[in-house]
């Protein structure tokens, strides 16, 4: 018993941080700002997956003129959400 016990335990201590990491949120959830975010895959000229620094991960969504297409994956950009959508980004 207190084998199956230990065992147990020492999965759950090893699922938490993937199962904490694979948060995801919408971008209109996120507040209106600028943020350090990494590239985890472009979608689409329109749309990028990113890693926040707090390790959600959302999905950006182009405003305007801004295009995806020249980014890519593991690149870190600084970019600025409002109302969910990213009018401009940086790479840095």
């Amino acid at each position: 018993m207190r084998k199956v016990l230990v065992s147990a335990m020492f999965a759950a201590v090893s699922l938490a941080p993937s199962l904490a990491y694979a948060a995801s949120v919408d971008a209109a959830l996120v507040p209106d700002g600028t943020y350090v975010v990494k590239v985890e895959k472009v979608q689409d000229r329109a749309h990028a997956l990113v890693m926040m620094q707090n390790g959600v991960e959302t999905t950006l969504v182009a405003a305007g003129s801004v295009d995806f297409s020249k980014v890519q994956a593991n690149q870190t950009l600084k970019v600025s959400l409002i109302k969910g959508k990213c009018p401009v980004f940086a790479a840095e």
